[in-house]
């Protein structure tokens, strides 16, 4: 009897759940990207549509002034005439994600392996410390302030600092995707083939890894792109990192305004995450 209302309601009951789960989820998104383009919101639901104003101001693409500046420009081209210019804190806020995610790359995706790899004295340490910097951004901030004062207020200090506090999230990505892998039967068949140690690790072991390798980088690329406590502590002055960019206009703006802050680093979210997949996908294709 149990086995058949198993049958009949359970996957209608968890199909239910999931859609009210991923409903859940979604609708302050959209409804946020929905309230960008409205005049106001002053009660539960937006309204006063379609206006782009607010993009406008947050792109910097009109005049705003004191505390809720909009995102600055800088000419990067000039030919016949036509100056081509990107948002300064954008680029800058993008660079910054991806120098921590390079890093995050170089040193987690080598710790991911011994530790997945190989049995050796004070593994159990490699692995501890590995995953110590996941502590509130605040905390590792102070701590920078003082481990390292003259990297601080710098860009090449905000990028360490971001991939010091997401270095747990790729290598526990990437020590998964290992850790279900047969490195060693990988590694003895490329070997007997002629291929060095290098060659293997960059050519058979990595493209294998390549799943948690981007899950990892895609994970990272977001949480430093969004991280807010060690921007404040540690930036001085210039550009600003998104972040802070974002906590202005959601501070000192109306809702609206703070909406198309909201929505516009939600569209970036999205642009690098469909980027870090092509480019992960290509990149690792090992094939001639």
């Amino acid at each position: 009897m149990s086995a058949t209302l198993s049958r009949q309601f359970g996957r209608p009951v968890v199909t239910m759940t999931l859609f009210l789960v991923v409903s859940f989820l979604i609708v302050p998104v959209l409804l946020t990207f929905v309230g960008s383009f409205a005049g106001e919101w002053s009660g539960v639901l937006p309204s006063d549509f379609v206006t782009l104003r607010n993009w406008r101001e947050v792109l910097g693409l009109t005049e705003t002034v004191g505390s809720q500046r909009s995102m600055g420009w800088d000419s990067i081209l000039s030919l016949g005439g036509y100056t081509l210019a990107v948002p300064s804190e954008l680029i800058f806020s993008v660079g910054l994600a991806l120098g921590g995610v390079l890093i995050n790359l170089l040193v987690g995706v080598p710790i991911a392996y011994a530790v997945a790899r190989y049995n050796f004295r004070g593994k159990e340490w490699v692995n501890a410390i590995s995953v110590l910097p996941l502590v509130p951004g605040v905390i590792l901030g102070v701590a920078f302030l003082r481990a390292y004062p003259t990297l601080s207020g710098t860009s090449f200090g905000l990028i360490v600092g971001y991939s010091l506090l997401k270095a747990p999230f790729m290598v526990m990505a990437v020590r998964s995707e290992f850790e279900s892998m047969p490195l060693q039967r990988l590694e003895e068949s490329a070997r007997s083939l002629g291929a060095s140690w290098p060659r293997t690790f960059l050519t058979v072991i990595v493209p294998n890894a390549k799943s948690g390798i981007i899950s990892g980088a895609i994970i990272c690329w977001t949480l430093a792109a969004a991280e807010f406590n060690f921007s404040y502590i540690v930036w001085a002055k210039g550009t600003q990192p998104l972040a802070l960019f974002l906590q202005r206009h959601i501070s000192n703006s109306s809702f609206t305004k703070a909406a198309a802050a909201v929505s516009m680093f939600f569209c970036i979210i999205v642009a690098i995450t469909v980027l870090l997949q092509q480019v992960g996908s290509r990149g690792f294709d090992t094939r001639g």
